[in-house]
This record gives structure tokens, sequence and C-alpha cells, in this order.
């Protein structure tokens, strides 16, 4: 098979889709569509995710130093769509799609509760690489829907339809 020169720009694909939300010192809650999210460590657990500064929810994670990772699914495509394409200094979106928002467990950010695995992360490092930040958190507490646990506690990742 032959190859040809791609393009550079996020050139490790598929990714999962997510949504980071976050709460900013001032009691405000948010979400953003997220490009760069993976994991960096297994010991101890923790992800990465990459915000552009301009960002609205950039000051607020920088500040509070926490986020949340939503992974999402089909059933959410339109919420993952809306919220990743409307800015919160625009309009209140959270408000206006009535997203159902519950509270962290370990850190103080608000996880969106449709969406089948959340992972609440507390940033113990971040490094600019140009476009981004990428803010690594340190995985405080892992919420799943109860059908994709096991006994174990492990999650089958194969029972979610991921975007």
């Amino acid at each position: 098979m032959s190859k040809k020169e791609a393009v550079f720009k996020s050139c490790l694909q598929p990714a999962s889709k997510v949504l980071v939300s976050c709460r900013g010192l001032d009691g405000e809650n948010n979400a953003l569509a997220v490009g760069y999210c993976c994991n960096c460590s297994y010991d101890p657990p923790m992800v990465m995710v990459g915000i552009v500064p301009s960002r609205h929810s950039y000051k607020m994670i920088k500040e509070s130093g926490c986020f949340v990772v939503n992974l999402v699914d089909e059933a959410y495509k339109e919420n993952f769509d809306y919220l990743g394409s409307v800015s919160k200094r625009d309009e209140d979106k959270l408000l206006k799609k009535s997203i159902k928002l519950s509270e962290g467990i370990k850190v103080n950010a608000p996880i969106l509760a449709d969406c089948p695995v959340n992972i609440e992360c507390t940033i113990v490092d971040s490094i600019v690489t140009g476009s981004h930040e990428m803010f690594v958190g340190k995985v405080e507490h892992v919420h799943a829907d109860s059908n994709l646990v096991d006994g174990e506690g492990k999650i089958d990742f194969g029972q979610i339809k991921f975007l």
C-alpha cells in the first residue's frame, strides 16, 4: 500500500469525545468539548486535557485546580455538539439545554449526570504546548453507570456507544 503525507493537526485519531466540566471560584458551572484528552499515568492514575487559554473555562480550571472528564455516548450527541459550539460568554448553555448536573464527590466541580462515565481530577501539573495548556489531573474518583461496572469495579467500555 502506498503512503501519502497527511495533515499534522490532530493526527492521532480516533479518540473518544469528551466534555470537561468545571466550576469557577465564584460558583459558576460550565462544560466544554475538549479535543485533546488522554491517559498519561496509571500509577497514580492521571489524565491530561488540553484547553485553549481563550476558552471561557480555562480560567475556571486554572484557578479552581480541578476538572471532571465526562465520557460521551451517542445518546448525548446533541448536547455534545451544542456544548462544543456555544460559549458560556454568550449564554447560559447548561441552563438552556437543561443539562443535568450532580456534585463531584472529591472535587469542587459538577459531573454531567447523563454521561456514562465521569472522572474527577485534581490538577497536579500543566504545560503549555503551543495552542493549548495541557492540564495533568490526578484521578480522584470515577463515576460509572452501574450497568457498566463489574463485581471488581472494572468498567466494560465495550458497552458504551462512543461518538
